[in-house]
C-alpha cells in the first residue's frame, strides 16, 4: 500500500518525517454484505520527489477478504496533509494495483478526532450501497452537513448555509451599514456559506468582518491557483495601486476633456508615484495592464482593446453598441418586444405617468417608415434592453452619493432586411420627487455619424453517489471565489461601489433582480433564449431551436456547449437510474434536490416553477442547467469525468 501526499509549505516538512499517518481498510463480505473487522497498520515514508511524499505500508490481508470498499485514514501529524492517492497492490507478479483518488485536504487529529473516509471509485445509489459501508456513508454526510453551530475553523469541511449579512462593516462607520440580503420579502438572495462569525455591536443581524473568510477546506485554490488568484495579493496591489493613480490625476471629478486623452491611457499612460510593489499588478490583470515598469516614475500602460486596435471610434457607433448587446459581456438581457406601447408596472403615485414616452409614431419614423410598429411586432424585428422598473426605484438614492447621477432606462432596437441590429431609441427617466414632477426623454440615433447548488450536493449526497460524482467537478473553486468577491469586490467600499453606476445600492439591486428576474426553470440557454424571445422551438432547427437574430454569438457558440452537455448528462444518468422509480427511491437524491429549494434558494421555495426530481428525464434537465450555469472553463474536466464512468 502507498499513499501520496503533500506537505504544508516550508516549516512543517519535519512533521511528516517525525510522524505516520495512520490507514485501515474498510471491506465488506461479498456473501453476507456486513461489515467485517478493519485490518489497520501504520505506513513510513519511502522516498520524495519534489514537492511529494510516498508513505508505503503493508498489511496481511486473507484470501477470504473480498472487495475493498473504502480506505480510513488517520492523520498522526501536527498539521494537516494534502492526500493526493491511495494505492493498494496485492502481493504477485500478476496483480492489478487499486487506486483511490482522494485529491483532500485531511486534518491532524490533534485538530479533530474524526478519521477520515475515502471511498473506491465506484458509485452506487443509496439503496445499493454494500451495508460494509452503509455506516460510514452515512457518517460522512453528518459530518459534512455540520450541526449548524459554532465558529467555522480552517481545517473543517462542513457545508452549511447563511444570509449574505457580511457586506457592510457597520461597527467601522454608519456609511458601510449594509443591509442583509436573503431571509426577507424586501432583498431576497441565494444563500452563501455559513462561517459562523460573531455579529456586529451596531447591527444584530450582520456578521463581523474579518480578514479570511472560511471555506471548506477542499474548496480553497490549488497552489497555482492560489499564486494567480491570491485574494491578499491583489488586496494589496490595489491598496497601492489606486491611490496611486488617485494621486497621478489632478482632479478625479474631470471627465475625459479630448478624444486624444482617451488614446494616451494606451499610448502614453498614466505616470505613478515611485512604490514598491507596483509591478505585481501585471501579473494579476495582465489582460488589462500591458507595462508597469519599477522606474524613477512608474508608467501605468492600459492594454488598447482590439476593437480600438481595428477603428479608433468604433465605440460611438451604433453598430457597435449593438454588436456589444449580442456579444460582450452580457447577452443576456436583450428581449423581443412582444408588447406595446412600454407601460410600467411600478405605482404611477410614487414614480409618476407609467407610460413610455417612446411612441409608435416615433419607431415608425426612426425606422424610416419600412413597416409599422404592428408589422415589426408581427414579424419579431423590435427588441428591448429594459431596466426602466428595476433601476427606477434607485434613482434618487443614488442621486444623493457624492459625484453620481442615475437614470432608468429602456433601449430599442430594430432588426433590419439584412439580419443587422440597430438601436432606434433610448429613453431616460428621472422618476417624480417632492420637488419636481418626473422627467424623461427620448434620445434617436444621429443619422451623420452574471453558491447553492455545491453546499446543497456536499450536505445531501455522499462521495461515492454518482450525481456528486458528476457535478464535482463543475464546483471547483466556486466557493472560494465566493468568498474572495464577499471580502474585497461586493463588500461596503469595494471596487463594485466604486465603480457600478448604482454606487452603494449595487448589491442591493443585485438583491432586488434576483426577486422579480430569477427563475430555476429559466435558467440555461434554451429557456432564456426562449423566455427572452431570442429563439422559438422548431424541430427542423439545429438544437431544435430557431434564433431569431441569427447572427448572435452568444447563443450560436452557447447552444454548441450546450447540445453536448445534454448528450453526455442524459446517458450517464440513464445509467444510473432506467425508471422513474430509481429516481424517486433514491433519498439523497430527493433529499439534495430538497436542500436547493427549500435552504438554498428558501426565499423562492414557494414558487411554482420549481421542477420535480421524478423521473430520469427531469433528472437530466435539473443536471444539465446546473452544469451549465456553473464555471464554463470545468466542462470538459466534467464532461471527460462522466465519459471515463461510462467507459467503467
Amino acid at each position: 500500500m502507498s499513499l501520496l501526499m503533500t506537505p504544508k509549505p516550508s516549516g512543517q516538512y519535519m512533521n511528516y518525517v517525525q510522524s505516520l499517518p495512520s490507514p485501515c481498510i474498510d471491506h465488506f463480505d461479498q456473501r453476507t454484505g456486513l461489515e467485517k473487522e478493519t485490518i489497520a497498520g501504520y505506513t513510513n515514508k519511502a522516498s520524495k520527489h519534489c514537492d511529494k511524499v510516498k508513505y508505503e505500508g503493508e498489511f496481511s490481508v486473507p484470501s477470504t477478504f473480498g472487495e475493498v470498499g473504502a480506505v480510513v485514514v488517520e492523520n498522526e501529524h501536527l498539521k494537516e496533509m494534502y492526500l493526493h492517492n491511495i494505492v493498494l497492490t496485492p502481493a504477485g507478479d500478476n496483480a492489478t494495483s487499486l487506486t483511490i483518488d482522494c485529491r483532500s485536504w485531511v486534518h491532524s487529529k490533534f485538530d479533530n478526532p474524526e478519521k477520515r473516509v475515502f471511498f473506491t471509485s465506484k458509485s452506487y445509489l443509496p439503496s445499493q450501497t454494500p451495508s460494509g459501508l452503509e455506516r460510514f456513508r452515512k457518517k460522512e454526510l453528518a459530518n459534512i452537513r455540520g450541526d449548524g453551530t459554532g465558529e467555522r475553523k480552517p481545517f473543517e469541511r462542513i457545508y452549511d448555509y447563511d444570509t449574505y449579512n457580511d457586506l457592510g462593516d457597520p461597527d467601522k462607520s454608519e456609511d458601510l451599514a449594509r443591509p442583509v440580503l436573503g431571509g426577507s420579502k424586501e432583498f431576497p438572495y441565494p444563500r452563501r456559506c455559513r462561517t459562523g462569525r460573531p455579529r456586529t455591536k451596531k447591527d444584530p443581524l450582520s456578521e463581523e468582518r474579518s480578514s479570511s473568510i472560511y471555506i471548506p477546506r477542499d474548496e480553497s485554490f490549488s497552489e497555482v491557483k492560489g499564486l494567480t488568484f491570491s485574494g491578499t495579493a491583489f488586496r494589496s496591489v490595489l491598496n497601492v495601486v489606486v491611490p496611486s493613480i488617485k494621486t497621478a490625476i489632478n482632479d478625479t471629478k474631470l471627465s475625459f476633456p479630448y478624444f486624444t486623452a482617451i488614446d494616451s491611457l494606451f499610448n502614453e499612460g498614466v505616470k505613478l508615484p515611485k512604490q514598491e510593489g507596483l509591478s505585481f499588478f501585471r501579473t494579476i490583470i495582465p489582460r488589462i495592464i500591458k507595462t508597469l515598469e519599477d522606474s524613477t516614475d512608474n508608467v501605468l500602460h492600459f492594454e488598447t482593446p482590439e476593437m480600438i486596435d481595428r477603428d479608433k471610434f468604433a465605440w460611438l457607433r451604433d453598430e457597435e453598441f449593438s454588436r456589444q448587446i449580442l456579444a460582450g459581456v452580457n447577452p443576456f438581457s436583450i428581449q423581443l418586444v412582444t408588447e406595446f406601447p412600454f407601460v410600467s408596472k411600478l405605482d404611477p403615485e410614487v414614480y409618476g405617468p407609467a407610460e413610455s414616452a417612446i411612441t409608435a409614431k416615433l419607431i415608425e419614423r426612426e425606422i424610416l417608415g419600412v413597416m409599422t410598429v404592428e408589422e415589426a411586432l408581427k414579424k419579431k424585428r423590435l427588441f428591448i434592453l429594459d431596466y426602466h422598473d428595476q433601476v427606477l426605484p434607485y434613482v434618487h438614492k443614488v442621486r444623493e452619493l457624492e459625484d453620481m447621477t442615475l437614470y432608468a432606462s429602456r433601449t430599442v432596437f430594430f432588426l433590419t432586411s439584412d439580419e443587422a441590429l440597430m438601436p432606434i431609441a433610448i429613453e431616460l427617466t428621472r422618476p417624480a420627487s417632492h420637488t419636481k414632477p418626473q422627467w424623461r426623454q427620448v434620445f434617436t440615433r444621429c443619422w451623420d455619424a452574471t453558491e447553492p447548488y455545491i453546499i446543497a450536493a456536499n450536505r445531501q449526497l455522499s462521495a461515492m453517489h454518482p450525481i456528486y460524482r458528476l457535478l464535482h467537478p463543475h464546483f471547483r473553486y466556486t466557493m472560494e471565489i465566493n468568498a474572495m468577491a464577499r471580502q474585497s469586490l461586493i463588500s461596503a467600499g469595494s471596487i463594485m461601489e466604486t465603480c457600478f453606476s448604482l454606487g452603494k445600492y449595487s448589491i442591493e439591486f443585485s438583491a432586488i433582480a434576483y426577486g422579480q428576474l430569477w427563475r430555476f426553470d429559466m435558467e440555461a440557454l434554451p429557456a432564456d433564449l426562449i423566455r427572452r424571445g431570442m429563439a422559438v422551438e422548431d424541430p427542423t432547427a439545429e438544437h431544435g431551436l430557431r434564433l431569431t437574430i441569427k447572427d448572435y454569438p452568444f447563443a450560436n457558440d452557447g447552444l454548441l456547449i450546450w447540445s453536448s452537455i445534454q448528450q453526455w448528462v442524459g446517458d450517464y444518468v440513464n445509467r444510473y437510474y432506467p425508471t422513474a422509480s430509481d429516481v424517486m427511491a433514491d433519498h439523497e437524491l430527493q433529499a439534495w434536490w430538497e436542500d436547493v429549494r427549500t435552504k438554498g434558494h428558501a426565499d423562492k421555495k414557494d414558487e411554482p416553477w420549481w421542477p420535480t426530481v421524478a423521473s430520469p428525464s427531469e433528472l437530466t434537465q435539473v443536471v444539465k442547467k446546473i452544469n451549465s450555469v456553473l464555471h464554463p472553463q470545468n466542462v470538459n474536466e466534467g464532461a471527460n469525468y462522466a465519459s471515463d464512468k461510462l467507459r467503467d
